[in-house]
């Protein structure tokens, strides 16, 4: 439950709502026992008490400080008539529950605005150390559960922390004041009605253990769940190509199950804490009568005090019966903020931190020297003992069977992961050692699953370069040949994408990842089968823009095009993670037996679809 308190302990920062919303509910409290009080002054004067309103006033006075008193010109204006009294004192406490519910009222809207304030903090936060993970730790985790805890986890911590500052705050308050007027009325009552207390605590404290212990599966499950619906619905061409339906709805259907269980599981408990706790209740009410009747016959207590002892007993455990319930919304609310904090400290990806060198803008060379990479739960490297060097301006073709490590050796330019072994050079500098920032603000990337965003035509093309002017993005649009289509949307460049660029075909999605890499003008141009989604004549027009545009810098490819192959100064083959060879396409073609085989049956000449 640490991680729990740590969370609420952040509605500290609004420490004025706080305050103000506290002081509402001992207000309402308060309230509830001046009423208790009130009440106990009208119930002795019906049964004939021969008490008036001055008299009790006289009395009260003797029960406060010196500060609190009634005045004597006030007590000398209360009616001495019984009847004028109930009147008087009925007229009192409605206006006292009056203001005893505006106070509550004040204490919730107070307390609901701090605890989602407070949660909108969180997210946010969680949101910016997921973005800043390294990629590897992300993969490892996966997407679904991190977004289950993003979204799913906060959500039940926001129901814990509205329980402990919106409603335990005021059942509390309310229960300890009926609790004082208790003492008040019959001292000896109350604390044999609180020997069960003890008990009590134990049955809440062993049923919340419990429900602590399933909400975590639970939570655990639903992001199993996440997963599951997740993959079939972003994958459903391939699921109803392979007629997989009833596969994944079986599938979904057995993970539900599980989720569903582990709730069903927890809400078992917390209904189980109810009657028992009510049975307890009984118990001491029965315990309670049987004394308190020997005390009234033998008068050592009037029927009144019993009566009103009784009552603000059970106006007690009214307002504190509720705190079990809220005390396993907690419970569930820190499972939820264990899986919160797991995230939080997760280490960030490495070339953040402060003070770190700039990477001058990159004009000499890239090195890899013995680069060696495994993937986690992998038994072969990715790349095995790479090295290679690029000079600049230099555009370096790599191709390979799958699975080779291409699309690897790529991403550690852009230092998406680091090798277990060597390491990579710009212009001489380790990468490691430089912001990572400095690093990939001169790289442009386009790859063969595009990323486009819910957002404008202009929006995702200016995504990654905000600062660029309307005529910029439309510049780089006419660079990358997606200018045609662009301008016959309804809307042109302020076209709104669907989500996962949904309603544009594969080509104009990839067009437009193109023009983001121009737009970003890189020193390096990473290009990992970016034309293998347009056709033959969109192609040849892209080829000769991009070979326009990777004229001075360093250019990448990754390709399955033979005629991205012919254009590059140097072809790159690899093999099971290693280079075995680099040269020119007819070098490569004499020599290369691997090579060849490619040529053969992966690149794809211009014109073939």
């Amino acid at each position: 439950m640490s991680a729990f308190w740590t969370f609420a302990r952040r509605m500290l920062r609004y420490r004025l709502m706080v305050v103000c919303a506290l002081s509402c509910a001992a207000l309402s409290a308060a309230g509830l026992g001046v009423s208790l009080l009130g009440i106990f002054q009208i119930v002795e004067i019906i049964l004939g008490q021969e008490k008036d309103l001055p008299m009790l006033a006289g009395q009260l006075n003797e029960r406060l400080p010196d500060f609190a008193k009634i005045p004597d010109g006030v007590i000398a204006m209360l009616p001495t008539d019984p009847h004028a009294a109930v009147v008087w004192l009925v007229v009192g406490l409605s206006v006292l529950a009056l203001l005893g519910e505006a106070a509550g009222f004040c204490h919730q809207f107070l307390s609901i605005r701090v605890v989602h304030r407070t949660i909108r903090e969180i997210r946010s936060e969680v949101f910016d150390r997921v973005v800043r993970l390294p990629l590897m730790e992300l993969m490892r985790r996966g997407v679904a559960d991190t977004i289950s805890r993003m979204v799913n986890d906060t959500t039940v911590l926001a129901v814990g922390l509205t329980a402990l500052l919106s409603k335990a705050i005021a059942q509390i308050g309310k229960g300890a004041a009926a609790l004082v007027m208790a003492f008040v009325f019959d001292w000896r009552l109350t604390l044999i009605a609180l020997v069960t207390a003890p008990v009590l605590y134990g049955v809440i404290r062993t049923i919340s253990r419990k429900i602590r212990r399933a909400s975590r599966k639970a939570l655990e499950s639903q992001a199993d769940l996440y997963q599951a619906s997740t993959e079939a619905l972003q994958a459903l061409r391939v699921v109803k190509v392979y007629t997989s339906e009833a596969y994944e709805s079986e599938r979904f259907d057995r993970i539900n199950g599980e989720s569903i269980r582990q709730m069903v599981k927890a809400r078992v408990y917390r209904a189980l804490s109810s009657p028992l706790n009510e049975l307890l209740a009984l118990l001491a009410l029965g315990g309670i009568v049987i004394i308190a009747s020997g005390f009234i016959l033998d008068g050592r207590m009037e029927i009144s005090t019993f009566m009103m002892t009784l009552g603000s007993l059970g106006i007690a455990a009214a307002s504190l019966k509720p705190l079990s319930g809220m005390v396993h919304q907690i419970n569930e609310a820190g499972a939820a903020a264990e899986r919160i904090c797991a995230l939080l400290r997760a280490p960030p990806e490495a070339g953040h931190e402060a003070g770190l060198p700039v990477l001058a803008r990159h004009r000499e060379r890239i090195d890899f020297e013995g680069v060696r990479f495994c993937y986690p739960q992998s038994n072969a490297p990715a790349l095995d003992g790479i090295d290679l060097a690029i000079r600049h301006g230099e555009t370096v073709a790599i191709v390979g069977p799958n699975g080779s490590g291409k699309t690897t050796l790529l991403s550690l330019v852009a230092r998406l992961f680091d090798p277990q072994e060597g390491c990579v050079r710009v212009d001489g500098t380790d990468i490691r050692e430089v912001s990572v920032e400095s690093l990939r603000s001169q790289i442009g990337v386009v790859t063969q699953e595009t990323v486009v965003f819910r957002a404008s035509i202009a929006d995702n093309i200016r995504y990654g370069t905000p600062g660029a002017t309307d005529e910029q993005v439309r510049e780089a649009a006419r660079r990358a040949r997606a200018d045609e289509f662009i301008e016959a949307l309804p809307d042109g460049y302020d076209s709104v994408v669907g989500e996962r660029g949904s309603t544009l075909s594969g080509g104009q999605r990839q067009r437009l990842a193109i023009a983001r890499a121009i737009l970003r003008d890189p020193a390096i141009l990473i290009l990992d089968e970016a034309t293998s989604m347009i056709d033959a004549d969109s192609e040849a027009k892209i080829t000769q823009a991009m070979s326009e545009f990777a004229r001075g810098r360093t250019c990448l490819i990754v390709a399955h095009r033979l005629s991205t192959v012919l254009g590059a100064d140097r072809i790159v083959v690899m093999d099971g993670g290693r280079i075995v060879d680099q040269g020119l396409h007819e070098e490569l073609l004499e020599r290369c037996a691997t090579y060849r085989l490619i040529a053969q049956h992966q690149l794809v000449a211009v014109g073939d679809t």
